[in-house]
């Protein structure tokens, strides 16, 4: 099946046993999924609204709630996480949520006898049924409306393209979600109209990708760049193929994956707007140009690249914020032209304050990003950097203020005042959500005041220790108490939990219970610490252990779930 009859999907008449994905050792069926859409149908089919957040964790019971509600003539928003902000706004912009959403009114009804097997008209490819959010790398997300034609039409280009290569019985395995354009086109339409078997689950970490590919290692990889530079030690030679989207994939990450991947990643170059533009696979001594995926053309309108593409809401020459220079039949990406703040009416080019701060070679990896002051006031610069080497000895040194007052200094050098940065955080990686972007949202966390100072130490799929700063301008200490501040116990699972969503982007939205609680020490202003998480993603369960120098300071497991 080619990616153009999706809209056929539940009429096609493949073997009712046949395997169509993989729960752990579960095997789900294509006759196991045609009952549950047939569920979700006429569960949608009941239901007097027209527009649902769908967020499942699990690939194959979000397919099958997805392929019910577009048969049942509904619209899906798919919003990016289910964390209790994104609930509470999308409640405005739909009738009701769906799966593991807090408040999820929706559930599948046992299915009409026969509808599993018959009554499944084509979907409509002009029906705008799908509302997607931008990743929010730059800015709030935006909602983007998708007529299923583009999906389809997609789909079909990436089987044109790839589908050779892969073959029919290759597995899909993942580490990015499906609640974004990326992930759903990649991880569960593609391998549906291809008869690909693809994995339920989400492996967060790509050591966990090794336990689980098949025995004749027949698998691909859906993976971001943000995976793909921290590679682990371990060798997934056996991949027929690894893919990436996102965002660029660095240049110094290429040599880790040629080693422990055996091959380039096939990249992907698009936007939730343009939808898949051109692909490329790196060859050390070859250009990295980007060639068009079937049906884009494109051309370059003074330096910026322009598409037209069956991927667009319509056929027409769309302008891109993307410099590029033509190379033949191919084209080479020259950088983003929208890189500019403006700052008390100034334009900053946010690529030199990076090249500057880069040239220091104190730094490795950094955003900048611009802050409102206060509540109306001016905005100002900010950055959110991981040191390197070098850096980390400087900051040990001086200390955060005097880290950030060096790096300044240095930039004042070369730019304005207005250009350099006033705000500093200094991470052992970069946050970033289940996409493996780092968006604004969580870059902004960084800068809440409740959030201590920290640096992660070590994170595996199951552990996380970091080393946190007790400053004593923490707004947790007011109150507790005068003369003799302390850290409050609320503050300390506040932290825990803070810093367990940073590190475990699989733990569940919602908090359910504490267990086994226990406050050995007290806590007061200068102290540093040391807070060991445990997660127990069966189980969603997240131990943590507060310690110092003096010994251990309080301890406890933290229990989540999924919707009420």
């Amino acid at each position: 099946m080619s990616g153009g009859e999706l809209a056929g999907l539940m009429a096609d008449c493949r073997a009712g046993d046949s395997l169509l994905a993989k729960r752990g050792s579960a095997h789900i069926s294509w006759r196991d999924f045609r009952a549950q859409c047939a569920a979700w149908r006429r569960a949608f089919e009941a239901h007097p609204g027209q527009r649902f957040a769908l967020y499942f964790e699990d690939s194959a019971d979000f397919a099958a709630a997805l392929f019910g509600l577009w048969h049942a003539g509904k619209v899906a928003y798919l919003p990016g996480d289910g964390l209790p902000a994104t609930v509470q706004a999308l409640k405005p912009l739909v009738d009701a949520m769906v799966g593991d959403l807090a408040g999820a009114a929706v559930l599948p009804q046992a299915a009409q006898a026969g509808l599993a097997e018959a009554d499944w008209p084509p979907l409509k490819p002009q029906a705008e049924q799908l509302v997607i959010f931008t990743s929010g790398s730059t800015a709030a997300p935006l909602a983007i409306g998708k007529r299923l034609g583009q999906l389809f039409s997609e789909v079909a280009s990436l089987e044109r393209v790839f589908g050779g290569r892969l073959g029919a019985k290759a597995e899909v395995l993942s580490t990015v979600s499906h609640q974004h354009i990326y992930g759903l086109l990649f991880r569960v339409l593609w391998p549906l109209a291809a008869g690909r078997v693809f994995h339920a689950r989400r492996y967060a970490f790509v050591e966990e990708i090794a336990a689980a590919l098949p025995p004749d290692g027949g698998a691909l990889l859906i993976a971001s760049p943000a995976h793909l530079r921290r590679l682990p030690a371990v060798s997934l030679h056996d991949l027929r193929a690894v893919f990436s989207s996102g965002g660029p994939l660095p240049d110094e990450a290429l040599p880790d994956c040629l080693r422990l991947l055996g091959q380039a990643p096939i990249e992907v170059f698009g936007s939730s707007e343009t939808g898949g533009i051109a692909w490329r696979q790196r060859n050390p001594q070859a250009p990295s140009s980007w060639s068009p995926l079937p049906g884009v053309e494109w051309r370059i309108e003074e330096d910026l690249l322009e598409i037209r593409s069956p991927h667009l809401p319509a056929f027409t020459w769309l302008s891109t914020a993307d410099r590029a220079c033509a190379l033949g039949a191919s084209f080479e990406l020259m950088g983003r032209a929208d890189r500019l703040l403006k700052i008390e009416e100034k334009r900053v080019s946010v690529a030199a304050i990076e090249a500057a701060l880069l040239a220091t070679a104190c730094l490795s990896e950094l955003r900048v990003l611009s802050l409102r002051k206060t509540a109306g006031g001016r905005e100002q610069l900010a950055v959110v950097a991981v040191p390197s080497e070098r850096g980390w000895a400087m900051y040990e040194e001086l200390g955060k203020k005097g880290f950030g007052d060096y790096l300044r200094k240095q930039l004042l050098q070369s730019l304005e005042p207005v250009s350099a940065p006033r705000r500093w955080r200094f991470v052992s990686r970069l946050p970033f959500n289940s996409q493996g972007k780092s968006t604004q949202r969580e870059l902004l966390a960084l800068f809440d005041p409740l959030r201590p100072t920290a640096r992660l130490l070590q994170l595996t799929a199951t552990r996380a220790e970091l080393s946190l700063l007790a400053e004593a301008g923490l707004p947790q200490f007011d109150g507790h108490f005068d003369g003799h501040p302390v850290l409050p116990g609320v503050a300390q699972v506040d932290w825990a939990i803070r810093f367990g969503r940073e590190c475990f982007t699989t733990l569940p939205a919602k908090f359910v219970a504490m267990e086994g609680l226990k406050f050995q020490q007290v806590i007061t202003p200068g102290m540093t610490l040391s807070l060991q998480l445990d997660y127990k993603p069966e189980a969603a369960q997240l131990a943590f252990k507060f310690s110092s120098g003096r010994g251990a300071h309080a301890s406890g497991r933290l229990l989540f779930g999924g919707a009420d």
